[in-house]
């Protein structure tokens, strides 16, 4: 199958919203500035959650459609081993109907992925071990001794391997962000700080080799704990060190540009703890980012399901709309993830769209 070249652009973006903002008659605050001008919506679709089969392969289709054609959400976001390289493959069907009908242009959408853990084949015959043994380690992609925890790894040539199925699942010849997924997490505690800063040097200059190439729009890291928790605990990596690295790779001009951790009522770290330091000032997660030139993208807004069924609510929203609320309003971030399939979850959440964030003031009240 031949790959779609091109990535999302200013100008391409900037039509998904004028349409969204003039026929749909959204607010203007539901898109946002992300770095490159591009103009995002505040709602981006998670394709995480579901089993690597076929009735999840054809829901997560469904839902990248409609999502899209609502003129609600150009954010797409995935990776290589959510459900086996299966979840990629869905998105990439569903994004080509789309290009191919004229819904949509490639140029209006952005899509992220993320490489770093194993992901063996679901739809190949072999055995998950057997899988890494044919595919990994028998063509020297991968070295036993590079892989952490029997689950990570992220030496450029691994990477290198990952980003082509990446590309050739999504159908794409170019991807917007590419995140080194939980490398900080995985990695830090095993092999030290020395030399995951090395390692983490090796994967930026690959994504850096990538932008020039063409086929790379910007880098960054998704994260779980590393970046929310206290600077004392011993996984802890700021934001500050990541963006010193990239600019040794890259120079000012460099391309990591995205974060992305969890965020919502339950885990609201990044808005209310102050541990990033920046020119030894010390801050939220949100504000560092600001003050360094990335843009954040959240995860998990309704803490998988949870929020949905016993959050608060607030303002006659539904629970899982005002958890949405509140991970699109924080100051600083450009949207939650949101992992959704059925049609009566997609509607629900979808209206949140027609809605204005809070403004500072009311986000604060709901922190609170």
């Amino acid at each position: 199958m031949a790959l779609r070249d091109g990535l999302a652009t200013t100008t391409g973006t900037e039509r998904f919203r004028a349409r969204a903002v003039e026929r749909r008659h959204l607010p203007e605050s539901h898109f946002r500035a992300a770095p490159g001008g591009l103009a995002v919506s505040s709602l981006g679709l998670g394709t995480y959650i579901g089993p690597p089969d076929a009735p999840t392969d054809l829901a997560v289709e469904h839902s990248v459609a409609v999502c899209v054609t609502s003129g609600r959400v150009n954010v797409v976001d995935t990776a290589i081993n959510y459900r086996h390289q299966r979840a990629e493959r869905s998105v990439g069907r569903a994004l080509a109907r789309l290009f191919e009908k004229g819904e949509v242009g490639r140029e209006e959408v952005f899509v992220a992925t993320k490489s770093g853990y194993l992901a063996p084949d679901a739809e190949s015959k072999l055995g998950p071990d057997e899988w890494v043994r044919q595919e990994l380690v028998r063509p020297g992609v991968l070295r036993p001794s590079e892989v952490v925890d029997d689950c990570h790894a992220m030496t450029p040539r691994y990477l290198a391997d990952q980003f082509d199925r990446s590309r050739r699942n999504l159908g794409l010849e170019a991807v917007d962000l590419l995140y080194l997924h939980n490398g900080p997490d995985a990695q830090l505690p095993v092999v030290g700080r020395e030399e995951f800063e090395r390692r983490l040097e090796s994967a930026f200059g690959f994504y850096e080799e990538m932008r020039r190439k063409g086929v790379l729009g910007a880098y960054g890291i998704a994260t779980w704990d590393c970046l929310r928790i206290p600077r004392a605990e011993a996984g802890y990596f700021s934001l500050a060190s990541a963006v010193r690295i990239a600019e040794k790779v890259g120079g000012p001009s460099h391309g990591f540009r995205f974060i992305q951790f969890p965020f919502n009522l339950a885990m609201p770290e990044a808005a209310a703890v102050h541990n990033q330091l920046v020119a030894e000032e010390r801050l939220t997660l949100f504000e560092a980012a600001q003050r360094l030139g990335v843009a954040c993208f959240t995860s998990v807004p309704l803490l998988q399901g949870q929020l949905a069924r016993a959050g608060p609510k607030r303002h006659g929203l539904t629970a899982a709309q005002t958890a949405l609320q509140f991970a699109r309003s924080a100051p600083g971030t450009l949207g939650p993830l949101i992992g959704q399939k059925s049609s009566e979850h997609l509607a629900e959440n979808l209206e949140v769209a027609a809605l204005p964030p809070w403004d500072p003031a009311g986000f604060r009240d709901v922190l609170t």
